[in-house]
């Protein structure tokens, strides 16, 4: 299929160019670059025939109707956005533009051009809008979320994203843009910008400093490796029915404590303090972020019944890859601590403290 993947620069768009052009499709890659934005990510992609890029905006209307009309998908994966809830918290006039007038703007776009296909070509067209469990709010000590849970988001970067679910599907219902939603759990792996809790952990070790933990380290999140999401995916939008949602989850329920002592295990293993300590000995506890949801889980009986998705990694196969990745790419996580960013936390307007979730 030809595929418009916005975000393709992004930790979750990167491996999802990598896998569709692995598997024969033609990809392209729709991303304005902000700062975590990494062509770096896809360098190993830059000649192949199969992948080109544009630098585009979503917030820019006419650049993305001009992208879209040119390219000719016959599926366009909505990826781009702003997805940083300490950063939303900072800065949430940015979320709103990107994750709403920019999904509006792609919705727009995509239904002009699909007005303008064969009967045939706008039968095979798809839309997927790839979401989060956060929409969702959070859960107590039992359940999960399934397809049809009320939307409850806590923070401005759920908020947005509830909003940019919601006019997805109500293009869907008002216009017959077919249209699928995924909503995914907390995902991980390789090409993760170092701001999330997972490359924070990773880094904070091997440069011997201290890993802050949010509260007492007890919110429970549900972790997905990457690639297993980017399978998901490409399932969904070549097998899925439009109009309908489906949740995508790892399996891996774990307090962030938990991870944060398997991530520190496992650099014991594989890059131990000069000082022969365990790493965990560096965890601190710090104020807790507002409106910090305490539990996700997902449900993703749906799409392993009726498309006949299930993850292959488990939680210990999985960090045990991430962690080994990471090990093995030091100039391309160093080439972003070189910049602006230094591991600082964010989210900080209404607390003091330094860490990232």
């Amino acid at each position: 299929m030809r595929l418009l993947i916005t975000g393709g620069a992004g930790f979750i768009g990167s491996n999802l160019v990598r896998l569709a052009v692995a598997q024969g499709h033609t990809v392209l890659n729709l991303d304005c670059l902000t700062y975590a934005g990494n062509l770096l990510s896809l360098q190993d992609l830059a000649e192949h025939p199969n992948y080109s890029f544009a630098q585009v905006d979503i917030v820019d209307s006419e650049a993305v109707e001009r992208t879209v009309a040119d390219f000719q998908p016959e599926a366009v994966l909505h990826l781009a956005a702003e997805s940083h809830v300490d950063r939303s918290i900072d800065g949430p006039g940015q979320f709103i533009q990107t994750n709403v007038l920019g999904t509006y703007n792609l919705l727009q776009a995509s239904l002009g051009y699909w007005r303008s296909l064969s009967a045939t070509a706008a039968e095979r067209f798809r839309f997927l809008h790839v979401s989060t469990d956060e929409v969702y709010g959070s859960l107590g000590a039992t359940g999960q979320f399934t397809e049809t849970t009320p939307y409850d988001p806590h923070s401005p970067y759920s908020a947005s994203k509830a909003s940019s679910d919601h006019l997805a599907r109500a293009w869907q219902d008002t216009y017959g843009l077919p249209v699928l939603v995924t909503n995914c759990s907390n995902n991980y792996g390789p090409y993760q910008f170092p701001e999330k809790l997972i490359p924070v952990v990773i880094l904070k070790c091997l440069r011997g400093e201290k890993i802050s933990v949010y509260g007492k380290g007890a919110n429970i999140r549900d972790w997905l490796y990457v690639e297993d999401h980017c399978r998901a995916l490409l399932t969904v939008v070549q097998r899925g029915t439009p109009g309908e949602t489906y949740n995508i989850g790892g399996n891996n329920e774990r307090t962030n404590l938990e991870l944060v002592n398997t991530l520190c295990g496992l650099l014991d293993e594989f890059r131990a303090c000069e000082s022969g300590r365990p790493h965990a000995e560096k965890i601190e506890f710090v104020t807790d972020r507002p409106g910090h949801d305490m539990r996700y889980a997902i449900d993703a009986s749906k799409i392993a019944r009726e498309l006949g998705w299930e993850p292959v990694e488990d939680f210990e196969s999985g960090f045990r890859k991430t962690v080994q990745w990471y090990l093995d790419n030091t100039v391309w996580w160093e080439k972003i601590l070189s910049g602006d960013y230094r591991l600082e936390r964010l989210g900080g307007a209404t607390v003091q403290g330094t860490t990232a979730e």
